[in-house]
């Protein structure tokens, strides 16, 4: 039986998710694999963005944190001015990531084609890396940091005419150079001590209430999007999943979904996920030298 195959038949045999860390396969067993399906829909989560100095949720060195929930913000003006207040500290260093060589690899990937080319990639992330690459065949799944949206009119600006505007109505808040690994969440959000007295913009155009334009916790994925990542995974002949945990369903249900139509599934993340048992070739890599490293084995470096 040959590796791969030996690698098929221990997928199949597992059945019980382990919240442990799972070792199977090697990038060259994953590099195989993914040529033989032909083609790959590519699935990535904040671990992918954390060698640009943005840090993830659930990574073995993350700090803990709890993000504020749609309704918390929508319902209650106290936690917008907090949520401003932090994401005026962290939109600096979020405005100035660059993207690291995972990105600018799966950008290489999407447009050089090679020996498994690329039906699209889908993005849990919202902070513009994979765009600043060169990703072009992206779905956004959360949204984009970047952009903000009124909750009133629908109208959507740019997020760092937002920070001007935060700076002329706060002339008293200095911004920090550095916020530090600890102080700052993949979403922007930084934590702040004093915020009380801080000052938020509102809607230009009808005056209402200004919201970033991502997916809270406790909102939902719009349908667009969730059907625009499902054709991609439909798409292709198997599913890579890069920095992900898979611990909501908002990502979970692709990979379950590829899963059930028979695609194999090849996951790299540091740590375990909850699609584990689903993964043909499972590694614990860093995600920027893993797609590196297999960009370079399917010939698209």
């Amino acid at each position: 039986m040959s590796q791969t195959r030996a690698l098929v038949s221990t997928h199949r045999a597992t059945r019980a998710y382990e919240p442990t860390t799972v070792l199977r396969g090697t990038l060259d067993d994953a590099a195989g694999l993914l040529a033989s399906a032909g083609s790959v829909a590519v699935l990535t989560g904040a671990g992918v963005s954390t060698d640009s100095g943005v840090p993830d949720y659930r990574g073995p060195t993350s700090q803990r944190a709890t993000p504020m929930l749609y309704s918390e913000f929508v319902h209650d003006e106290a936690n917008r001015r907090r949520y401003w207040a932090r994401s005026f500290q962290g939109w600096g260093r979020m405005g100035r990531a660059d993207p690291n060589p995972g990105h600018l690899a799966l950008a290489r990937w999407e447009h050089a084609g090679g020996d498994c080319p690329m039906t699209g990639l889908v993005t849990q992330n919202v902070d513009g890396l994979h765009e600043s690459a060169g990703s072009r065949r992206l779905v956004t799944l959360h949204g984009r940091i970047a952009d903000v949206v009124c909750l009133a009119c629908g109208d959507v600006s740019s997020r760092a005419e937002v920070q001007d505007r935060l700076a002329e109505l706060n002339p008293g808040v200095r911004l920090r150079e550095d916020a530090g690994h600890a102080e700052l969440r993949p979403d922007g959000d930084a934590v702040v001590d004093e915020w009380a007295d801080f000052r938020v913009a509102a809607c230009r155009r009808c005056g209402g209430v200004l919201k970033p334009d991502v997916v809270y916790f406790g909102e939902p994925v719009p349908t667009d999007r969730v059907r625009a990542a499902y054709e991609t995974v439909d798409a292709a002949g198997a599913l890579l999943v890069a920095g992900s945990s898979l611990t909501v369903m908002s990502g979970l249900r692709f990979a379950r979904h590829a899963a059930r139509t028979g695609k194999p599934v090849v996951i790299v993340n540091h740590g375990a996920t909850r699609a584990d048992e689903l993964a043909t070739v499972r590694l614990d890599l860093n995600t920027s030298v893993a797609l590196t490293g297999l960009a370079e084995r399917l010939d698209v470096a």
